[in-house]
């Protein structure tokens, strides 16, 4: 069996570190894995490949690999996966939702109790060494409790699933919004499916979106649904940069529609520097930091380790995509 690992980003923390190969080689000594550090090989070394550890490949790519029988992606969203040709296949394709869930979830709640706090705007003061403890308090909207406000969870995934019950422990009321509500709220206190999305905005004081870019939910928070917000509510947004209207959300926030955004995820990454988002006092951003550890890829091992365990002896993998959904 040969396992091919080819996971390149510019960013260094997401490409998969060679130890990786040695650890899993050490484990699994009767198969052979390959570990290529760019894309350069990947079109040679996939036609006998049965298993690939990466978060993309091309269709011409894929009809090559005539033996690949599982991808695993080692990111959350696998919706560049997503083509017709490997759709309709047999090969069965798991994420690491399991491994950035708590993660991004503890980012969205540091996120959310700076935007409560207005941390951003005392850092703003501090560099220019003024006390703005009565500033702090005139300016709108004013520093608050989280304990009592209602936060609404778009996606309960790993992350919102994670989120929702730290944001419980804070005292906040959690409504969650999920495409399949029969399941339950789970961790939430409340459960609502997408036809109803319109009518809870108004309630939120915060809104959360950490859902898979599907075509359904591309463009989720447009004009309108930014329109029903609270004016003094907040976006936050760890999931993708498509799921906001992200020249909408620049409009509502010039108008002082809402209380303002933190966004960790754009539509273009990284943000182009004539970006409006970065002259914007009401905004936060994080540069897609939220799922950034130092134990990154031993948790990443441990999963895909886990799974290639259950894959030579046929049973259920954990994290498992529905392709037909795209999460």
């Amino acid at each position: 069996m040969k396992i091919l690992i080819c996971h390149h980003h510019r960013f260094e923390l997401w490409c998969a570190p060679a130890w990786l190969r040695d650890r899993l080689a050490r484990d699994f000594p009767k198969i052979d894995f390959v570990y290529l550090p760019s894309y350069d090989l990947l079109s040679g070394q996939i036609s006998d490949a049965d298993v690939l550890i990466g978060w993309s490949i091309r269709p011409d790519q894929f009809a090559a690999a005539r033996k690949l029988k599982w991808i695993h992606s080692p990111a959350a969203a696998v919706h560049q996966l997503m083509f017709p040709e490997l759709i309709k296949s047999e090969v069965v394709v798991t994420n690491s939702g399991d491994v950035h869930g708590p993660v991004v979830a503890e980012h969205a709640i540091a996120l959310l109790l700076a935007l409560a706090k207005r941390i951003p705007q005392a850092m703003q003061y501090q560099r220019k060494r003024e006390w703005a403890q009565e500033i702090l308090w005139q300016e709108q909207p004013r520093p608050r409790e989280v304990a009592g406000t209602t936060v609404m969870v778009i996606g309960m995934g790993s992350i919102g699933r994670e989120f929702a019950s730290r944001a419980r422990a804070l005292g906040m009321k959690v409504v969650a919004v999920r495409e399949n509500p029969q399941k339950g709220p789970g961790s939430a206190d409340a459960v609502y499916g997408p036809e109803q999305l319109d009518s809870v905005i108004p309630e939120a004081d915060y809104i959360l979106l950490c859902t898979p870019v599907t075509p359904a939910t591309t463009g989720l928070m447009n004009r309108t649904r930014l329109g029903r917000m609270k004016p003094d509510a907040y976006l936050i947004n760890v999931g993708r940069g498509p799921l906001v209207d992200e020249a909408a959300l620049i409009e509502v926030l010039k108008d002082h529609k809402i209380a303002g955004a933190a966004l960790d995820v754009f539509t273009e990454e990284p943000l182009p520097k004539d970006s409006p988002f970065w002259d914007m006092e009401s905004v936060l951003i994080t540069p897609h930091t939220a799922a950034v550890t130092d134990r990154l890829w031993q948790r990443h091992y441990q999963l895909i380790g886990e799974n290639l365990r259950r894959f030579l002896e046929g049973k259920p993998l954990l994290n498992l995509i529905d392709k037909r959904r795209g999460y």
